[in-house]
């Protein structure tokens, strides 16, 4: 009896120390393979979440999807909180401004008044004080300031607002209506200033940042992507300008226009200038590259030059060929179905001087193959005022060289 009872609780014993025995093993292998091993459970584990997100299989291990990761994490900011980032950095230096300016009401000759009634209006007009305000960035520590022509043109007085509360009143250095860009100066030293980024390498997909006082909300923060870069003015809504725009999806509203467009980093990339009226996620910033070449001419000038041709131009293709060769009224006929089609020519202009004529197809500007209008446009806009260039043309089925130097936009013009 006591020598199988003996057995009877040695077996299970023995059972139990081969069990923990087993556990205590696995346990240290566990540990050793975590201190060995260069990538952690948890950093494992966010790896396999990382390749699913970018569409790899967590069994993949070949070196083309290790890649691909690297990339994918190379491309990503390294702050989780890297738009706070940003505006902590930056947000000293965006700035409000408020202006005003006398404007003159209608006059009787209009539609009538109450006032008009009883004859308390002046003949003339009554003049009432018209407010606005925007943002701007502080681009020196000695007080210039980057904004909108818009938000300062034709104002009496401007006041700026400095996001620690202190208030100065400010000098309009220039203003650039081609552009929409205007610096205005405050007398002050030691300020805040941005980082300038380069708008020349950003790529649509890249994080957008916008800062500014939209409707009155000062320092308010939105964030998206670069949708686009270089919307022409004609598919922004506004043909007068003459820029090339970013098209971001942050939102942007009334009072956002001259405030900066950041960058991941909380570098400046554009200026906030243009919304599309009923849109949503459609907002427009001009290149901080083409803004500062512009800020500098009005800093030093204070005003900016825009070289200009003279001509008035469409996209040439089978289809326009086809309409003006059928228009028995049109003095013009065709012999080409691409390239930039002149339709006019202003006279006295660099064109007219230069001898070009309604009818002309520019095929080539400087070598450069010309297919659209819009690269006549952006090639001149970036050509110094004077400089020569040489101009193929198509003028009734012949091949011509035109030399032309651009001239300075005339003011009636802008």
């Amino acid at each position: 009896m006591n020598d199988s009872t003996g057995k009877f609780w040695k077996q299970p014993v023995i059972y139990l120390l081969v069990l923990l025995t087993g556990a205590t093993v696995a346990l240290i292998g566990d540990r050793t393979l975590l201190k060995t091993s260069p990538v952690s459970a948890e950093n494992s584990t966010q790896q396999k979440l990382d390749r699913s997100l970018i569409g790899i299989s967590p069994k993949s291990s070949n070196s083309e999807d290790t890649q691909t990761v690297q990339n994918a994490v190379a491309f990503a900011p390294k702050d989780e909180n890297f738009i706070a980032a940003a505006v902590q950095k930056v947000g000293p230096a965006v700035v409000r401004i408020d202006s005003a300016r006398q404007v003159r009401s209608r006059s009787r000759n209009n539609s009538p008044s109450p006032e008009d009634f009883f004859g308390l209006e002046p003949p003339s007009g009554r003049e009432r004080v018209e407010r606005g305000t925007g943002s701007g960035f502080i681009i020196s520590a000695d007080g210039q300031i980057l904004t909108n022509a818009h938000v300062v043109d034709g104002a009496d007085t401007v006041n700026v607002i400095l996001k620690d509360g202190r208030s100065f009143e400010g000098k309009v250095l220039g203003e650039d209506p081609i552009t929409d860009v205007a610096v205005v100066k405050i007398e002050a030293e030691k300020l805040p200033t941005v980082t300038l980024g380069n708008s020349d390498r950003l790529l649509p997909g890249e994080w957008a940042i916008a800062i500014g006082n939209p409707l009155g909300l000062d320092n308010s923060v939105t964030a998206g992507i670069i949708s686009a870069t270089g919307r022409s003015s004609r598919e922004v809504g506004v043909p007068d300008k003459r820029i090339g725009f970013i098209q971001t999806d942050a939102a942007i509203n009334p009072g956002n226009s001259g405030g900066p467009l950041l960058n991941a980093a909380g570098e400046v990339i554009g200026m906030n200038t243009a919304i599309i009226s009923g849109a949503q996620g459609l907002g427009f910033a001009i290149p901080i590259n083409n803004a500062q070449e512009i800020a500098q001419q009005l800093i030093t000038t204070g005003k900016a030059e825009h070289a200009y041709l003279g001509i008035e131009m469409a996209t040439l293709t089978p289809e326009v060929k086809q309409l003006i060769n059928r228009d028995p009224s049109s003095k013009i006929r065709v012999n080409v179905n691409e390239g930039i089609l002149i339709n006019g020519v202003i006279p006295n202009s660099p064109a007219a001087k230069a001898g070009f004529r309604p009818g002309d197809v520019i095929q080539k500007i400087n070598n450069q193959p010309m297919t659209k209008s819009e690269d006549v446009q952006k090639l001149v806009q970036n050509t110094k005022v004077g400089a020569l260039l040489q101009v193929e043309v198509n003028r009734n089925g012949k091949l011509i060289n035109v030399e032309v130097r651009p001239g300075n936009l005339p003011l009636q013009q802008r």
